[in-house]
């Protein structure tokens, strides 16, 4: 449960410093999604290629959402 809790409040401060940056700096989608995979990675995040891709899609959308 705690696991899920920390892993729940790394991601979405995660998906917050990705909008606020969205919003300074707007880029393509492609190397939007390309830089959110990276930072994922980056902080140790182990997820197979269908889980990555699912997670990069869905905070993607979130930020598509934010921006509008």
């Amino acid at each position: 449960m705690r696991t899920a809790s920390v892993l729940a409040a790394l991601l979405g401060g995660f998906a917050l410093g990705a909008t606020i940056g969205l919003l300074f700096a707007p880029e393509k989608g492609e190397d939007l999604r390309a830089k959110i995979a990276e930072a994922i990675r980056a902080r140790g995040i182990k997820l197979n290629r269908e889980e990555m891709e699912n997670l990069v899609d869905d905070i993607t959308e979130e930020l598509k959402a934010a921006q509008d």
